[in-house]
Formats: C-alpha cells, structure tokens, sequence
C-alpha cells in the first residue's frame, strides 16, 4: 500500500481527551411505549413541517410575518391533527435506547456486550475527514490505548406502521390535501421523538441543563453532544444500523431492516449519541 492510500487512524488534536466521562443511570436497554405525542409536539421542527413537509412557503413574508402566519393558519392544522391521531391512535411514538461500554481503536467505534466484559458486541467502521480538522466519530470516545471505559447512547424509535398505512389509506381515497399533512406529520414526527428521547438521554447522562431553553434554538444542535443517524457523511454505512437493531432489541417494537438498509416501519430512525462536547454534524 503506497502513502496515497494509506488510511488516516490518528485521532484528531482538535479533539480534547480528558473530559469527564458521565456514569449513565443504567446499561443496557430501556423501552418507552404509547409516548403521547403531546409531548413529543414541542420536539417537532415546525419550520421543516410548515415550508418543507406542507409546501407553505413564505411568498414575501418576513420572518415575524411568516410566524403570525404560521400561529394563525397552519398552528391550527397541526393541533388537529394531533387530536385526530391521539383518538384514533394514528402515531404511536414508541423507543428504545440504552447505555453501553465502549472505545475507540483508530477509525473504529468499538462496543462492549457488557461494561464488565472484553467482548465486543459490535464495531462500526467510520470515516474520517480529509480536510484541516479530520474528524471521526469514533475521536469522540475514550481510545483502548488509554485503558479507559466511556459510554455510548444508542436509540430507536418509530412512529409504528399504522401512521405511514393512514396516510396511504387517505391518498387511495383521493385525500390528497390529508395524505399532504399526515405524511408531513410522521416524517417529522420521528424526528421529533428522536429529540424527545436524545433530550431524555442528556437529563439522565446530567448535562441535559446546559439546553438551549427555546426549541428552535435546541433543534440546531444546541446542547451538548451529538446524535448521529446513519446516511449522513460522518456515519454514512447504512447497514451499520443492523447492529443497533440486534443491541437494542428492535423487534421488540416492530423494527427491522429491509432489502435496501431501510428501516421499516419507514418513519423510523436510530443513531449513535456521543456526549463529548465538541461532538457536532460534520461532513466527510
């Protein structure tokens, strides 16, 4: 192997190795079931939902016009929606997520089946940058050259499949209008829970008070740490999420992997959580 394509292993200076590591309050894997959507409401990007999901553009409104807009005709559409789903249970916003043992070995993110154990229950592969900074995901954890233990946040979570079957249901009945706003709604609304339990993961890990208190503030990465969803550069394998789903127990709640790396039910997302501060999205 030539110098050209000999791979970059050594960790990036830019990233500290002696911030504390947080004791998690359990290892292993915990299940939230029939999370009411209420509550994961206030975790739901409205901006991406409103201009993106429903196609409301601004149309030369300002930014405090487009919010009046937006309190006053989508706001409305929203709550209903929530409503209908709560008495028909249309989203059924259910997670796993966990605490495990883990260190990194060069570009490798190493997990451990158990924090007293030496056996590695899985290992992802990752990228590292090639620009100025080269970051790696797996820079963010303890490395096993300095014989310590840190601690990876792993999640789940779905809307179920009933979301994605209603809004299909209202497309074959030409509720085009509806299919609009209930597929919108369970797009974000996985992300939306995936906030909901990342911001779950920060309180109990004890950092979650260093928040940004507005949520539009807090959905720009505004907090500590990472979430990391396989598909994106810095963890780009999709088919690393098989081991997420073996960790976890997807099954569990109706999870699993197709053909192509997709998860179904199809509004579903997993990620890795790295706490170390100066874990934020970057691109490879």
């Amino acid at each position: 192997m030539n110098e050209s394509t000999t791979l970059d292993t050594v960790r990036s200076p830019l990233v500290a190795t002696d911030n504390p590591v947080p004791v998690p309050p359990f290892w292993g894997v915990r299940r939230l079931e029939q999370v009411p959507l209420k509550a994961v409401l206030p975790y739901i990007n409205r901006n991406t939902l409103y201009k993106f999901q429903w196609g409301f553009k601004p149309q030369g409104r300002n930014v405090d016009e487009y919010r009046e807009y937006a309190r006053r005709e989508l706001d409305p559409i929203l709550n209903r929606l929530v409503q209908e789903s709560d008495a028909k249970k249309v989203l059924r916003p259910t997670a796993l997520y966990g605490y495990f043992s883990a260190q990194s070995a060069g570009n490798s993110l190493l997990v451990y089946r158990a924090p007293d154990s030496d056996e590695i229950a899985a290992r992802f592969d990752l990228p590292r940058q090639t620009t100025e900074r080269r970051l790696c995901v797996a820079d963010f954890f303890r490395s096993v050259e300095s014989g310590e233990r840190d601690v990876l946040a792993l999640m789940l979570v779905t809307i179920g499949q009933h979301a994605a079957d209603y809004a299909r249901e209202l497309f074959a009945a030409d509720e085009y209008q509806n299919y609009l706003y209930w597929h919108g709604l369970n797009a974000e609304g996985a992300e939306g829970l995936a906030e909901f339990v990342h911001k779950r993961i920060r309180v109990e890990l004890g950092f979650g008070s260093e928040d940004a208190r507005a949520i539009d503030e807090l959905i720009k990465q505004n907090y500590r740490g990472s979430r990391y969803s396989f598909g994106y550069p810095a963890v780009p394998h999709l088919g690393d999420q098989r081991m997420i789903l073996e960790l976890l127990g997807a099954e569990s709640i109706g999870v699993v992997m197709g053909d192509e790396d997709q998860l179904w039910p199809e509004d579903s997302t997993s990620a890795l959580i790295c706490h170390h501060p100066y874990a934020k999205y970057f691109a490879v």
